[in-house]
């Protein structure tokens, strides 16, 4: 394989990874809320998730599901509910950050559970796939998952920094309440998005 291949799978990944979906709005999230360690969990679970449903995809998944257009069609339900509870919750939040303790942070399953409900993350895995591997090499697709892995959790893990930098900054619950139906509202829009896609 041509080493001239790395750069562009590189930078697609970048962009796929650092670009505002959901799972990096419940990232900047959690940055606000939680310690960084609850945040970065939560990370993991959805590099994680997301690297299984690539190397799914590049299995033969995505073909699966566009020959099952009713599986594909309970994906997207499914996705679009779970995306709507987590906003809902979001929309709950006081904006205080003393009840962290109190308040569960998205976790590890959550992480992975969001990426395979995630039309960001099927479209990035598919065009990924198909712009930068041969279905005869194998190869092609372990490399790119390898470059996905670190490029991946840190554009996760810095969306988190910022929700970090953000409660550093804003003491008042008012504006952390803000934030929080802000994000929650951008969450339930790139839910209700799915409808019309």
């Amino acid at each position: 394989m041509s080493v001239s291949l790395l750069l562009p799978m590189s930078a697609f990944a970048l962009a796929a990874s650092i670009s505002p979906g959901p799972v990096n709005l419940v990232c900047l999230s959690s940055g606000t809320h939680y310690p960084i360690a609850k945040g970065l969990i939560f990370v993991t679970g959805a590099t994680l998730g997301f690297l299984a449903l690539f190397l799914a995809t590049g299995a033969g998944l995505y073909s699966l599901l566009n020959a099952l257009p009713l599986l594909e069609e309970i994906l997207r339900w499914a996705g679009l509910l779970f995306l709507l509870y987590l906003s809902y919750q979001l929309f709950q939040h006081n904006g205080s950050v003393h009840n962290q303790d109190t308040d569960k942070p998205p976790g590890f399953m959550t992480g992975a559970m969001m990426q395979w409900l995630n039309p960001k993350a099927w479209l990035a895995s598919a065009a990924g796939i198909g712009a930068y591997t041969s279905s005869n090499d194998p190869y092609q697709l372990w490399l790119f998952a390898a470059l996905y892995l670190p490029i991946c959790w840190l554009s996760l893990a810095s969306w988190v920094y910022a929700g970090t930098f953000l409660k550093r900054y804003v003491h008042r619950p008012f504006i952390l309440l803000t934030i929080n139906r802000t994000l929650a509202a951008g969450l339930a829009a790139s839910a209700i998005f799915l409808l019309f896609e």
